[in-house]
């Protein structure tokens, strides 16, 4: 009698599969190895060549001074009169600087461009790991329009899996409650196809890499 419904054909094949058991062809596959190719460059450089690959911006800055003249010359380049942060260390950085940076509760509806830090940058992908231990908590990564990831060069790791393992070590055992990705500015085209930007987060996306 044929199957009535296409889960008893499958179900079917498993249970013949199960009953035929065959040799495993493919005996010498090494499941340890990476299935990447290893990549080319630094991992730095891999990481500003990905990044901009997924449509965010990758900025140098040899020292801490860097960070102030790029940042200072991006507000005057886009017009930016209002930055927002609510990472103490950042503030203080930026505000030690001579750079105003908002950290008023009552704005943060209002914001446009947010500044936060990071745990860790993926050189294979051009991907911001980021959690809610840092002082940016989880609302800053994906609310402002244009997101400032600061971060050190330190912080760059080659795979995803470096970057797991990191995270496993620095906050021994204890993860954070959120762990996300973030991989080049928000963007779907699940209406009609047609590519909107900033549809779930941030539409502009900067990564300021300083030397240690």
């Amino acid at each position: 009698m044929e199957e009535s419904t296409t889960k008893e054909k499958i179900l079917k094949e498993v249970r013949n599969a199960l009953i035929s058991k065959q040799e495993n062809p493919f005996k010498d596959v090494d499941f340890s190895k990476s299935v990447y190719k290893e990549l080319k460059e630094l991992p730095e450089v891999e990481f500003a060549i990905r990044l901009s690959d997924v449509g965010g911006t990758f900025i140098y800055c040899e020292n801490e001074k860097a960070i102030i003249e790029n940042l200072k010359f991006l507000k005057q380049q886009k017009g930016w009169d209002h930055i927002y942060s609510i990472d103490d260390q950042v503030i203080k950085f930026f505000t030690s600087e001579g750079v105003n940076i908002d950290n008023d509760p009552e704005n943060f509806l209002d914001q446009k461009i947010g500044i936060t830090r990071c745990e860790y940058l993926i050189s294979r992908f051009g991907s911001i790991m980021v959690s809610s231990a840092t002082l940016s908590g989880r609302r800053m990564f994906v609310y402002p329009e244009v997101h400032i990831v600061i971060a050190a060069a330190s912080q760059v790791v080659p795979e995803l899996k470096d970057a797991l393992k990191g995270m496993t070590q620095n906050y021994k055992g204890r993860l954070p409650s959120q762990i996300s990705v973030i991989t080049g500015p928000s963007r779907t085209a699940d209406i009609e196809k047609t590519l909107v930007m900033g549809a779930h987060g941030p539409r502009e996306l900067y990564v300021f890499m300083v030397e240690n």
